[in-house]
């Protein structure tokens, strides 16, 4: 915008020569590479000339937009709350790797050999993939290999390490996952014994290994409540629903950035008291953008990984991880994941649905509220939630399904007049 004063609360002052200006712009615009475009609005404010220059954005596959007379590497900007950050080296080359599509799952690993690899797993792969396809079936496993990108080069590729290798962490030692839990909701928040974490561990090995070794992390820092209905009935209701979990953390191994930029980036996946994250070295890629995650087919980062997958029938590879996040929290009750990308990183966000320490106060409130039988929206008003069906869900329902609070219709659990009482 030119020709508002900001300091004196965004007065007109009005711009002197309106050609001029659109001429000094665009000779900025042509200093960029790629060159841009500005749109350019003037309108009359009190008889003085108000001028907007509105710069439309460059498609993906053309960034970074830089400025020519500085390089690619130092004219290279991103916009972080009122500054401009010059990107780093990692985040150019983000850009660039989609634009020429690069393959960094399946570049060569150059202290490997054959030997490297587990002979007994390969072949299993190679005796699954040949199965329905004549053609391929026809060509011996060397051709295969090599068709199949296990091996370029003469050397195992960073795919077939961590499909099928012995130990891939020996040639990239942190190319694996940090786990840790922690008992309150602060990472690294000193506990009165002075730890740090409750559980602490490296997991390693080949994306199926680590993706067992990930999940046993899981159950044995998270809880499990027991739930006996009326009828006897037990039922196990864990912290988090296992296959959303499960999807998350495949969905980070899979998908994250193998690049030499991020090789010594380890996944992290966090257990706090509250909630369960993970965290993923490499933001989205290509086109693909918060708000089209599960609605749209991406661009995949890693596709000879993901279709090795898909034959060895760890992955469906049809793009419904993220829809089957979603509905396995709903289903559960659980709040919804909630998914962040910032400076390169993708986080998962799992927050769960038992109630904690903190809302015990109120479990003992609400008991006592329900000495008198209370209906829906009376405990909604009692507890200031605006959601009616939420507030039944997060606090009502798990103290009757405990036995804690019983329904005047058992019958009709749905019933308008249905209403809660103590026991």
């Amino acid at each position: 915008m030119f020709g508002l004063y900001e300091n004196e609360g965004f007065s007109v002052t009005g711009v002197s020569d309106v050609q001029a200006l659109q001429k000094k712009v665009m000779e900025q615009c042509n200093q960029m590479e790629p060159p841009v475009r500005a749109v350019f609005t003037s309108v009359e404010v009190d008889g003085k000339y108000v001028v907007s220059a509105e710069i439309p954005p460059v498609d993906v596959s053309e960034r970074p937009c830089f400025n020519k007379a500085k390089g690619r590497i130092k004219g290279s900007y991103i916009r972080i709350g009122d500054a401009d950050i010059p990107m780093t080296e990692y985040e150019i080359y983000s850009y660039e790797a989609y634009r020429k599509k690069y393959q960094d799952d399946i570049r060569p690993v150059e202290r490997a050999d054959m030997s490297s690899l587990n002979t007994a797993k390969l072949d299993s792969y190679l005796f699954r993939l040949k199965e329905n396809k004549p053609n391929l079936a026809q060509l011996s496993d060397r051709q295969i290999m090599e068709l199949m990108s296990v091996v370029r080069e003469e050397k195992p590729t960073l795919s077939a390490e961590f499909l099928w290798g012995l130990y891939p962490q020996a040639f990239f030692p942190q190319l694996g996952i940090i786990a840790t839990a922690v008992q309150g909701t602060e990472y690294c928040e000193p506990q009165p014994d002075g730890s740090r974490f409750s559980d602490n561990k490296r997991i390693e090995g080949t994306i199926p290994e680590m993706l067992d070794g990930a999940m046993n992390f899981v159950r044995a820092n998270t809880r499990v409540r027991t739930v006996i209905d009326k009828d006897g009935k037990r039922t196990d209701i864990p912290d988090y629903p296992m296959n959303a979990v499960r999807e998350v953390i495949l969905n980070a191994l899979v998908h994250r950035d193998y690049s030499i930029h991020t090789e010594g980036m380890p996944i992290q996946l966090i257990v706090f008291s509250d909630r369960l994250e993970v965290r993923n070295p490499g933001g989205l890629y290509g086109r693909l953008s918060i708000d089209m995650l599960g609605n749209s087919q991406p661009d995949t980062r890693n596709p000879v990984l993901a279709n090795a997958l898909e034959v060895m029938q760890v992955t469906e590879n049809r793009y419904s991880g993220i829809p089957t996040i979603r509905r396995e929290m709903k289903s559960a009750s659980h709040p919804e994941p909630e998914f962040t990308a910032i400076h390169g990183e993708f986080r998962v966000c799992l927050r769960n649905a038992v109630i904690s320490t903190a809302d015990e106060g109120k479990t003992a409130e609400i008991l006592e509220f329900c000495r008198t039988p209370r209906t829906r929206k009376e405990l909604a008003e009692f507890l200031g939630i605006k959601s009616m069906t939420y507030g039944i869900k997060r606090y009502v329902e798990p103290l009757v399904e405990s036995g804690q609070l019983a329904l005047t219709d058992p019958k009709n659990p749905g019933s308008r007049s249905q209403k809660y009482y103590s026991l």
